[in-house]
């Protein structure tokens, strides 16, 4: 069975997406419609823009996602998912790949999430860094005895967690994490505290959002990463994208359902390569893929 994955942030570089513009009028047509919703051009920052054009929350989040769900839908009968799943962002990507979300609500939701998201970002100084060879039971303990605020935010594979949460909390992690034997703990440049309860105020702000919008029943299971479960109710979808914003990404959690519910085939759609190397370390005995 197939799965097909989307990347969330941190894929992004300068060109992605160029080759289906230039080669597909398709494809150009639906870029050029979400320039007229986002109301900038995108696809200028996209194809043409620096590294720190492309590192704005706002100008991240939607460039991904238009590079992913664009993608899908140029596969025409080819793109035929068993399943699909996406990496924090990237699940609005499975949605709209899914049939879940039409495209023109999912760039206006990306678009609102990655204001939100931003705007609570710059509320307090917070940041991310990734853990590499530690068990999670040990990362949760040390984390949860640091004083203020941090948390495992990606479960990305075994052995790679990301944490999120405040600047000094976050550094102070890094340094038990080290002596406990972790053979990384290293800040990641990003602007703030995804997935901890920090991101409290976006998640109020786009709840409003992703409640007036129509979700429909997906023509395939998508897994969400809040509990890694596959999902097909719109209620449901529409709950967890919203708790999805404090809640941990459940990586390894999600592939390894997909995995026993079938799935021995992995696609990632859009920029990069990162999910693939997730999956291969989660389960080497499948198969992986991708197309940009």
């Amino acid at each position: 069975m197939k799965a097909y994955v989307f990347p969330g942030q941190g894929a992004q570089f300068v060109g992605m997406g160029k080759d289906l513009y230039d080669n597909n009028a398709e494809a150009r047509e639906m870029f050029e419609r979400a320039n007229d919703i986002l109301g900038f051009r995108i696809t200028d920052l996209m194809f043409n823009g620096t590294d720190e054009d492309l590192r704005q929350t706002r100008v991240t989040q939607p460039a991904i996602f238009l590079h992913s769900v664009i993608l899908a839908k140029t596969l025409g009968d080819e793109f035929q998912p068993d399943m699909t799943a996406g990496h924090s962002l990237g699940e609005f990507s499975a949605l709209v790949a899914a049939g879940a979300l039409s495209f023109d609500d999912g760039v206006r939701l990306v678009s609102a999430r990655a204001q939100a998201m931003q705007k609570a970002c710059e509320l307090k100084p917070s940041t991310m860094a990734a853990v590499i060879a530690l068990p999670d039971e040990k990362v949760e303990e040390i984390c949860n005895g640091v004083d203020g605020v941090v948390v495992c935010a990606n479960y990305n594979c075994p052995g790679q967690i990301v944490i999120s949460g405040e600047v000094e909390a976050i550094d102070r992690a890094c340094e038990l994490l080290k002596e406990a034997g972790a053979k990384r703990a290293l800040k990641l440049k990003v602007g703030g505290a995804f997935h901890s309860p920090l991101m409290e105020p976006a998640r109020a702000e786009l709840a409003e959002a992703i409640e007036a919008t129509e979700i429909h029943a997906p023509k395939c299971p998508v897994y969400q990463n809040v509990d890694g479960k596959p999902h097909t109710d719109p209620a449901e979808i529409k709950a967890n994208l919203v708790a999805q914003l404090t809640a941990p990404v459940r990586w390894t959690q999600s592939v390894k359902e997909m995995i026993a519910d079938g799935a021995d085939e992995f696609i990632e759609l859009g920029p990069g390569k990162v999910l693939q190397g997730l999956v291969a370390k989660i389960n080497p005995s499948v198969a992986t893929s991708g197309k940009q």
